[in-house]
C-alpha cells in the first residue's frame, strides 16, 4: 500500500493522476535526444562511482567465477585431495585428480521489477530509479569484469529481454533500454521473471533480481533458479513500508490494482499495528529468502545506493577467503 499523497512530477512519471496504464503502443520510447542525453548523463555519473569505488570490490569477488572441467591425470605429491576424482580412482585403482581451467566470463542477468508499485515513493527517490541507478552500476561493473550483462524487465508479463553480451555499446544500450521502456502491465509475476532468467543462461551466472519478494507462491521458482546459479536479491524499501507519521487522514492506493481505504494516521493505535505488521513482513520475507538460498542487498528510497552495494560485496569476499 502507498500514501496517495505524491509530488505531481512523481506522479506524471507514474501515469496520469487517475492511475492509468500507460498506453500499450509501444515497450521502447523512441531513442529520442532526450532519451540519449539521459543515457549519456547516467554513464557518466555511473562510470565514476565504479571506476573509484566499485570495480575492484566486484571484481574481487567474481573474477574468474567458476570453474570449468579440462582434463584427468594421475595424482602427485601435493595435489589438493579435494581435486580426487574418486570414480575415476576405483575404477583404474590409483589415484586421479581433476583439472580445472578457470572460467573468465561471467554472464549476469539483471531482472527488474517495473510493476506500477516501484514508480511510486513518500520520501526520497522513486524505487524504480533506485532500481535503475543500482543496475546501471551492476552492468558496468561487469563489463570493466569482462563479463556478459543481459537484461530482463518484468511486471505481470515479461516486458523486455535482452541477452548477455558484453561490450561498452552493449552496456549503453542496456542503459538506454533500462531508461527508455513504459511498462505495460501493472502488477508483478516474480515466478515468470525467474523462469524467463533460466532461459537466458545456458550455464551457472549471476542474477540480480530487483523486486519486493513479497509473493509467497514465486518461491518455488525462486528456489530452482537458486539452484542454478547464484541469485542476488535486491530489495528497495520506502520509509513508509515501515512506519506511518502522524498526518491526518491519508488516502491509500494499492498502485498494482487500484483498491484504495482512507485510515486515520493521527490514531496511535493504529500506526503501531501498521509498524508491527511490517516488521512481521520483512522478517517473513528475510526468512523465505534465506531458504531459497538467495542473497540479499537491501536498499532505501532514501538513502544512496553505492554503501549497501560495497558492504555486500566486502562480505563475499571475506566469507570466500574464510571458506578458502
Amino acid at each position: 500500500m502507498i500514501f496517495r499523497r505524491r509530488r505531481a512530477a512523481r506522479a506524471a512519471r507514474a501515469g496520469d493522476a487517475s492511475g492509468a496504464a500507460p498506453a500499450p503502443a509501444s515497450l521502447l520510447a523512441p531513442a529520442s535526444a532526450e532519451v540519449l542525453a539521459q543515457v549519456r548523463h547516467l554513464e557518466l555519473r555511473v562510470r565514476r562511482l565504479v571506476d573509484t569505488r566499485f570495480a575492484g570490490e566486484y571484481r574481487s569477488v567474481y573474477k574468474g567465477q567458476g570453474m570449468e572441467f579440462a582434463d584427468l591425470r594421475e595424482y602427485q605429491p601435493g595435489d589438493e585431495v579435494r581435486s580426487i576424482d574418486w570414480n575415476v580412482t576405483a575404477r583404474l585403482r590409483r589415484p586421479f585428480v581433476k583439472q580445472w581451467v578457470e572460467e573468465r566470463e561471467l554472464s549476469v542477468l539483471l531482472v527488474l521489477d517495473r510493476s506500477a508499485s516501484a514508480h511510486v515513493a513518500t520520501r526520497g527517490r522513486l524505487r524504480d530509479e533506485v532500481a535503475t541507478e543500482t543496475a546501471a552500476i551492476l552492468a558496468m561493473a561487469a563489463l570493466r569484469n569482462n563479463d556478459r550483462v543481459g537484461l530482463v524487465a518484468f511486471t505481470d508479463r515479461v516486458e523486455h529481454a535482452l541477452p548477455p553480451k558484453k561490450g561498452r555499446r552493449h552496456g549503453l544500450r542496456v542503459l538506454r533500454d533500462l531508461l527508455a521502456l513504459r511498462p505495460v502491465g501493472r502488477g508483478t509475476d516474480l515466478a515468470l521473471a525467474c523462469r524467463q532468467a533460466q532461459r537466458h543462461l545456458a550455464h551457472r551466472g549471476l542474477v540480480f533480481l530487483l523486486s519486493d519478494f513479497h509473493d509467497a507462491t514465486a518461491d518455488h521458482a525462486l528456489r530452482v533458479l537458486a539452484a542454478r546459479h547464484e541469485v542476488v536479491a535486491i530489495t528497495v524499501t520506502d520509509p513508509a513500508d515501515e512506519a506511518l507519521p502522524a498526518a491526518g487522514v491519508v488516502t491509500f492506493e494499492d498502485a498494482e490494482t487500484g483498491d484504495r481505504i482512507e485510515v486515520d494516521t493521527d490514531d496511535d493505535a493504529f500506526r503501531t499495528r501498521y509498524a508491527t505488521i511490517a516488521a512481521e513482513r520483512e522478517a517473513d520475507r528475510t526468512r523465505r529468502l534465506r531458504e531459497c538460498g538467495v542473497h540479499r542487498i537491501a536498499l532505501r528510497t532514501d538513502a544512496p545506493v553505492i554503501e549497501p552495494l560495497l558492504a555486500f560485496f566486502r562480505q563475499r569476499r571475506g566469507g570466500r577467503r574464510q571458506a578458502a
